[in-house]
């Protein structure tokens, strides 16, 4: 199975949902960078699940156990490896699955694939859980990138229906999107918050699930980054991101709305700040020719509805070659684009620090 990505800085995850540990190695990071353990700690608790009424019930504290590549909460070169035991996962729920694949999951597909010994318990190695070890080494990647003095954050731009107040794309309020990473459900406007808390509580009791979009802001970035065709910045990032459950769909800038629009409309003109190149708009999102002009990159990632519901479903016999009505049991989120917001975050880091880490940046002399 492919668990690996990046190209300076390599990410390659192990483990299942229901297995003994999940977690991965991490190869590229500086030698002699200090992680703020209690800031890594409270970003992994952002993703992690059991927090509210409104996330699954299943509870893991997901505290990295480090193996190797870290001494002293500082970082020494050689490749980092932790892992995060899982601790309450409920085997039982799934053992129906093994027969009856679960509608747009890939129970049915990892089968085809892999045959009748691939492990499935709780998603297996496709689960949303392997993104636990994403967001450990995401959240050190964001600090690497915060001492750049990039900041990278995201929020939930529309829910369902329910929309949240508009980012200007030239001037973003990157504070106060920071200032929401806290909240279970991180959106701008108070407003939405309330109208997505309640419309996640009656889904949750009509036994139903919602997707969204997840909007992603990176300021301080600097330009003249990423490589054109194949190897540019929306390339990898686009490839890094629908590696992620649930992706359904990417966009950079205007998306596809500006597609939709006269070239006068979306072209973004060049001006002159402070003797500084920058542009009057930003519908590229920060990129053009996969490469960054010094505009805040933006980016849109579309996140489907949870497919592990709780009504009845209809489905198939995969033994008995028959069709019959399936109903899911176990602990499922009835809208995972709550706790995708900081993986999103995670996976945006480490693919940015990936193009800002070749090896000579590091070798400072003493």
């Amino acid at each position: 199975m492919s668990s690996s990505f990046g190209t300076t800085i390599t990410v390659s995850t192990f483990g299942t949902s229901h297995g003994h540990a999940i977690g991965a190695i991490v190869d590229g990071l500086p030698c002699g960078f200090t992680v703020d353990m209690k800031a890594l700690e409270a970003f992994i608790a952002r993703r992690a699940p059991g927090k509210s009424q409104l996330h699954t019930q299943r509870k893991e504290a997901d505290i990295p156990q480090f193996l190797s590549g870290i001494v002293d909460n500082t970082l020494s070169g050689s490749p980092l490896a932790f892992q995060i035991l899982n601790t309450s996962h409920h085997s039982q729920d799934y053992q129906n699955l093994q027969d009856i694949p679960r509608p747009s999951h890939a129970d049915y597909t990892a089968r085809l694939r892999y045959g009748d010994h691939v492990d499935m318990r709780g998603g297996g190695h496709f689960s949303g859980r392997l993104t636990a070890p994403i967001c450990v080494a995401g959240g050190i990647a964001l600090q690497i990138l915060k001492a750049k003095g990039i900041t990278v954050a995201g929020h939930i731009k529309q829910l369902g229906p329910i929309v949240d107040t508009s980012i200007n794309m030239v001037t973003p309020d990157i504070e106060a999107l920071v200032a929401i990473s806290g909240e279970t459900i991180p959106m701008v406007s108070p407003k939405a918050r309330t109208d997505a808390e309640t419309l996640i509580t009656h889904l949750r009791q009509d036994c139903d699930s919602i997707g969204g979009i997840i909007q992603m802001v990176v300021t301080g970035f600097p330009k003249g980054i990423g490589n054109p065709n194949y190897d540019g910045l929306e390339n990898r990032l686009a490839k890094t991101v629908f590696g992620v459950p649930a992706v359904k769909g990417i966009s950079f800038g205007s998306g596809f709305a500006g597609c939709l629009e006269r070239g006068s409309e979306q072209n973004d003109p060049f001006t002159i700040v402070d003797g500084t190149i920058r542009t009057t708009k930003n519908n590229s999102g920060g990129i053009q020719g996969g490469i960054s002009n010094g505009m805040p990159l933006i980016m849109q990632v579309g996140i489907k509805p949870t497919a592990s519901i709780f009504k009845p479903q209809q489905s198939v016999s995969l033994e008995g070659k028959t069709e019959k009505t399936l109903i899911i049991k176990g602990r499922h989120d009835p809208c995972i684009v709550l706790r995708a917001v900081p993986v999103m975050e995670a996976i945006t880091a480490l693919v940015l620090l990936d193009f800002l880490a070749p090896v000579h940046e590091y070798n400072n002399e003493p």
